[in-house]
């Protein structure tokens, strides 16, 4: 069943790859210098564009700027 978006009604959001609350973590190439831990940040909210909004941390950012997320790694 489909949702209502600014897509149309019907019609799934496409690639929705985060969820509020979330871990993220910014590629190296972004914040060069910085360990993982100070490169990961929760997700506060998921913009209907696919951006995020972190806590703590100003802006809005595309899934891009972020390492690859492992799903079955976050299960075990």
């Amino acid at each position: 069943m489909g949702i209502v978006s600014k897509f149309g009604y019907g019609r799934k959001v496409p690639g929705v790859w985060a969820r509020p609350e979330m871990d993220v973590t910014f590629i190296a190439e972004l914040m060069p210098g910085l360990s993982r831990e100070d490169r990961t940040f929760r997700i506060e909210s998921v913009l209907r564009n696919g951006r995020v909004k972190l806590h703590n941390f100003p802006g809005e950012f595309r899934e891009a700027a972020f390492e690859p997320l492992d799903f079955a790694a976050a299960k075990k």
